[in-house]
């Protein structure tokens, strides 16, 4: 394990908000796709360090909801990226024994893109390795919101009462219902928010921010996240005297 120790606690599950590649290209004096194409390659590499590393799960926020307001032309340029992303990646990820999954709301996207996702999908299915889950056109809000109405819609359908509605019967219907919650976020790019990303589901995550822009971040940026939340004291509602004694009780 490079960098980091065997006893190193890992995040089973870790979310990254892939954050900078505009003004990566910007200062290069670049257009903004070759920003998104540099942090495609970053993906690959990621994807590949987490399998080395252990992590067993990886949520990557790839199109939010919110992004379809940037330029047409941008947008036009992610989705072709996406496109092609699957068509080169899938077999690769399939090979290496990984597992994709795209979490969002896929009525807005185009029939060929949806086409190639059910097929990588289908493709990786029995995968174990690491489950690769891209985010495209997903919103948080928009995630709770499915997950209700379809909690709801069950729950009339059986003759029950919405006022039965609670979390349990909610977080089946989630994204990422067959996931464990995310243990560590990642924010790359220097911004320090969680846009709409995961809302429900990190509600203990640790966060970890990072001024470097998502194409710069590389193996070393990422075991230094991971150090930082191997040194974290996770209490999950409790104190820290109650885990010194479950630690001491387990001895």
């Amino acid at each position: 394990m490079t960098g980091l120790n065997r006893s190193t606690t890992l995040p089973r599950h870790l979310a990254i908000i892939m954050d900078g590649n505009g003004r990566w290209a910007y200062r290069r004096h670049l257009p903004r796709v070759a920003g998104h194409r540099r942090g495609a390659e970053v993906v690959r590499e990621m994807v590949q360090s987490c399998a080395e590393l252990g992590v067993a799960h990886l949520t990557l926020f790839a199109f939010s909801t919110e992004n379809w307001r940037r330029p047409p032309l941008e947008v036009r340029l992610l989705m072709n990226l996406f496109r092609l992303m699957l068509r080169r990646e899938a077999r690769r990820l399939h090979e290496h024994g990984v597992r994709l999954r795209i979490i969002g709301d896929r009525r807005a996207l185009e029939a060929d893109i949806v086409a190639l996702i059910e097929e990588a999908e289908t493709l990786t299915a029995s995968n174990d390795r690491l489950t690769l889950n891209l985010a495209v056109n997903y919103g948080g809000r928009w995630d709770i919101a499915q997950a209700a109405r379809t909690a709801a819609l069950e729950l009339q359908r059986r003759g029950g009462d919405l006022a039965e509605l609670d979390e349990a019967s909610i977080a089946p219907h989630l994204a990422l219902a067959d996931s464990p919650e995310p243990d560590l976020l990642i924010r790359t790019g220097g911004e320090e928010r969680i846009s709409n990303f995961l809302i429900w589901q990190m509600a203990y995550t640790e966060f970890y921010f990072t001024e470097v822009l998502w194409p710069d971040f590389d193996r070393d940026a990422l075991e230094q996240a991971l150090r930082s939340f191997a040194q974290r004291q996770r209490r999950f509602g409790r104190t820290g005297d109650q885990l010194l004694d479950d630690a001491c009780s387990s001895e």
